[in-house]
């Protein structure tokens, strides 16, 4: 028994969980079918008091998931039904894939291999009637900022580069908003790069782009050797299709972070992210849906997948040895909604594409509910910022007068 158990757990190392590669699917296949329904619901919750639906879609689709191998899921949120107001719904879709090519090889045909891999993928959204397609953090190279070699800064591109021409193409042909992020070159300050989300319009227009507010100092995270935290706010951008946010990465575990997307009128927001399973992965699902349900928004978790081995071994002053990778991007890409409902996640091991119905008429509905934008003591919370900000902060902790008093 042991030794089987032992070999259960060999087999993530090729990123699946004994196996499966999904959660879901590991439960699926050992639990009971009425056994499954009620985990369900705990994990996934229930979207006006029913489980997620599955959505079919077209099977242009799905014979392009077989061809290139890629996971392909789709799912339903409906919000109650209004007299005032119609449905609004929007189809969106998020891509998470692995590198096309091992780190060492030429830049130029690792940056022409990913458009090849990803090209399929985007035509399967486009197949399926997506609204708003968002795509994994530095979607156009390795995550190689663990590295600290600056020879992956030639990756870096401008706005209007080479990724955007790329994908403006697929937004005009299927109508479709696109969240290109990337590593970005600003060439008019310095040249100095950013991580930077590029927000296409479904006309082939650049709407606007969101910088990273937040850069991890963790672990193999060593981010802040290529850039710094972004200076464009919180920007919500208005599309044809709703107004949607990008929380880039480590973005998430930051609740205000989450917060000023809210206040300023977000219906979705996107997480675009690169983080690995030892670091971070039972916190994947929580951040998100707390995000979700606190704010009233949809929320868009994205991920990348593999391991990606560099060539060079490196450190990071954890007290670790040196190593050639980041460690397994678990891929685990998910919808949650603000009725604390989400969808099953997308493979820890394999591309993929997933795809939600979302009618945000749920986002009024659940401030109208849980009034969370009422209750807030925004006041209180501000007037505490203000103060801590200032050198001469005093924390408002209230002592025990006995606590210091010396015993007689």
């Amino acid at each position: 028994m042991e030794n089987e158990v032992k070999d259960e757990f060999k087999a993530s190392s090729d990123g699946s969980i004994c196996g499966f590669d999904s959660l879901y699917r590991l439960l699926k296949e050992n639990l009971k079918p009425q056994h499954l329904e009620e985990v369900s619901r705990l994990l996934h919750g229930l979207n006006c008091g029913k489980a997620l639906n599955t959505v079919t879609l077209p099977e242009s689709a799905a014979a392009l998931s077989l061809e290139h191998g890629f996971d392909l899921q789709a799912f339903s949120f409906h919000a109650d039904k209004e007299q005032l107001r119609e449905p609004r719904i929007v189809r969106v879709g998020l891509i998470q894939n692995s590198i096309a090519l091992p780190t060492n090889a030429p830049f130029l045909d690792q940056k022409r291999a990913i458009l090849e891999k990803l090209r399929p993928i985007i035509d399967a959204a486009g197949a399926s009637g997506v609204n708003i397609l968002c795509l994994q953090e530095t979607w156009m190279m390795p995550f190689a900022f663990c590295t600290r070699e600056k020879t992956w800064c030639e990756f870096a591109e401008l706005v209007d580069g080479e990724s955007t021409k790329f994908l403006k193409s697929f937004a005009v042909k299927y109508n479709m908003v696109i969240i290109s992020p990337i590593l970005e070159r600003d060439i008019n300050h310095g040249e100095v790069m950013w991580n930077t989300a590029v927000v296409i319009g479904n006309h082939g227009n650049i709407i606007g782009k969101h910088r990273k507010n937040h850069i991890p100092r963790v672990g193999d995270f060593n981010e802040s050797t290529y850039y710094m935290e972004g200076n464009t706010g919180h920007p919500v951008f208005e599309t044809a299709y709703g107004k949607i946010a990008i929380n880039i990465c480590y973005g998430r575990h930051h609740p205000l972070n989450w917060l000023a997307f809210g206040l300023n009128g977000a219906e979705i927001v996107f997480n675009p992210s690169a983080t690995v399973g030892e670091l971070s992965e039972p916190m994947w699902p929580i951040e998100a849906r707390n995000a979700a349900i606190a704010n009233s928004y949809f929320v868009a978790s994205i991920n990348r997948v593999g391991t990606e081995i560099f060539p060079n071994p490196f450190t990071s002053g954890n007290g670790k040895p040196a190593h050639a990778d980041f460690g397994h991007f678990y891929g685990s890409s998910h919808f949650s909604a603000p009725d604390a409902s989400c969808t099953p996640s997308l493979s820890r091991n394999q591309d993929g594409l997933i795809i939600a119905d979302m009618d945000l008429n749920l986002c009024r509905q659940y401030k109208d509910k849980w009034v969370f934008q009422m209750t807030a003591r925004y006041d209180l919370y501000a007037d505490l910022l203000a103060r801590y900000v200032k050198p001469d902060f005093e924390p408002q902790v209230i002592s025990d007068p006995l606590l210091h008093k010396k015993s007689l």
